[in-house]
């Protein structure tokens, strides 16, 4: 009797490639900067919590480290692997933060600044350190949606919390807050620290990256415009 294939087992496909699948068939982009949390079912962040662990104690192995003898490389795997899907990453892998909004009853329409807000990211080229201030202009009108000051630093921190490049993160960032407030006027300015210039390449330890998005009347006035970086001086 001719003996036929084994059946497909979808438990010994791993997760990663499980939800890379998933994703390509819903047409959905998973670059270092995505989101993809709408995407993950229940229980697979726990799967590539092991997946990622097993490969990262691969990687333990290339670079030729004890992984066995070395008491304090032993656990690496597994805390390196948590830092990365719990933490560093987090913003790939979880909604974002609830957001409570406000109807603006009181009709203000004055310039509000928020910042600095304390960011850190990775850079998504050698996943080296990125860290810095965000600071964010806010022009309100009549319309607007108000939210917590807090919300400002939780919605950063989501969007930094991935694999960046600096200039696309002000601008996801800029574009989240522009949907949630719908302000008549947004700025948001970070100046950031990028440790693959401190740590590797030319290494230097004083150079900064700042860059900026402007929306709405940040964009038509430029009295606006001075008084917002006037003031950010500060």
């Amino acid at each position: 009797m001719e003996q036929q294939p084994a059946p497909y087992r979808a438990d010994h496909t791993p997760v990663s490639a499980r939800i890379r699948e998933r994703l390509m068939q819903r047409g959905v982009r998973f670059h270092a900067n995505d989101n993809i949390a709408a995407h993950l079912e229940p229980g697979e962040m726990e799967k590539l919590l092991d997946e990622v662990s097993e490969r990262m104690r691969g990687v333990l192995d290339s670079l030729v480290i004890d992984t066995v003898g070395d008491h304090n490389s032993q656990d690496t795997a597994r805390r390196v692997a948590k830092m990365y899907l719990q933490e560093v990453f987090s913003g790939r892998y979880t909604p974002p933060p609830p957001v409570t909004e406000f109807p603006n009853v009181a009709h203000l329409n004055e310039l509000m600044i928020i910042g600095p807000i304390t960011v850190r990211s990775a850079c998504s080229h050698h996943l080296c350190p990125v860290m810095g201030k965000i600071w964010i202009g806010v022009m309100p009108n009549q319309h607007s949606n108000l939210i917590g000051l807090s919300k400002y630093a939780r919605l950063a921190g989501w969007i930094m919390s991935r694999p960046q490049i600096q200039e696309e993160a002000v601008v996801q960032l800029a574009e989240l807050l522009q949907e949630k407030v719908q302000p008549d006027g947004l700025a948001v300015i970070m100046e950031a620290d990028h440790f693959c210039m401190q740590w590797r390449g030319v290494k230097d330890n004083d150079a900064r990256m700042i860059n900026s998005v402007m929306h709405g009347s940040f964009l038509k006035d430029a009295a606006l415009r001075r008084e917002f970086l006037a003031l950010i001086k500060r």
